[in-house]
């Protein structure tokens, strides 16, 4: 078993005026040689945008990109012709392949929205550009892992990468196993809200732990707590 802690407050931070993020990995003016990927897991960025603001239309590519708000509304817009809100318990999921233009604004002009905006490398270069969204009921995931991205999983939203996202609400006291698809990945685990013990690492608010050379982990609430966990291709 290998692992390795990313603390919140050693995270990357950039603030903007109209944004506000911190930064997982190297991003942006954001450099660290020793923070650029988890496996395939190249980007995790902590977004808070204030009322009515956003980033203009820019470009992407070869790019499996994840978005999931935790708060407020965000507007996307894109070069394929959807015109979107999307809003917490809903996921974004968009291959920008052989390449997408997008712009992303705060629906709302007098409340922030707060987002994760992941990116993860994909199977193949030069795919063809696709778009999804759906809602996820937080009742589903109330104990229980609940699957939001998955290469080939009914329900979930679909990625070209073998990369399986799953969201959790632990009660305080309770406990949940995660059992890994394949030998060849990782767990990227993040807390979103509370503190959890995992493999006897004591982890709090915007926390990440990664670990790998596993089959399981177990994670225990030390109170109310809602997670984010990433199951990763390790080689790339």
């Amino acid at each position: 078993m290998k692992t390795i802690i990313h603390k919140a407050n050693t995270r990357g931070h950039g603030d903007y005026g109209w944004l506000n993020t911190h930064y997982t990995f190297s991003f942006a003016n954001y450099y660290n040689p020793e923070r650029v990927n988890f496996g395939a897991l190249r980007v995790i960025n902590d977004d808070i945008v204030s009322g009515g603001e956003g980033f203009g239309k820019h470009p992407h590519d070869n790019m499996e990109i994840i978005t999931i708000p935790i708060e407020g509304e965000l507007e996307h817009k894109d070069s394929m012709g959807h015109v979107e809100v999307i809003k917490a318990n809903e996921v974004q999921v968009m291959t920008a392949g052989t390449g997408i233009f997008h712009s992303e604004y705060n629906h709302l002009p007098d409340k922030p929205v707060k987002l994760f905006q992941i990116w993860v490398l994909p199977e193949k270069r030069n795919l063809t550009p696709r778009y999804d969204q759906k809602f996820f009921s937080p009742d589903d995931r109330l104990n229980k892992w609940q699957r939001i991205v998955s290469p080939n999983e009914e329900g979930a939203l679909m990625v070209h990468q073998d990369a399986y996202f799953s969201r959790i609400k632990l009660e305080k006291g309770k406990t949940a196993e995660y059992i890994i698809h394949s030998n060849n990945n990782g767990i990227y685990l993040f807390v979103i809200e509370g503190k959890v013990k995992a493999v006897g690492n004591d982890l709090e608010l915007r926390d990440w732990l990664g670990i790998w050379d596993i089959q399981s982990i177990t994670i225990h609430a030390n109170e109310e707590s809602e997670l984010l966990l990433m199951e990763i291709p390790m080689a790339i």
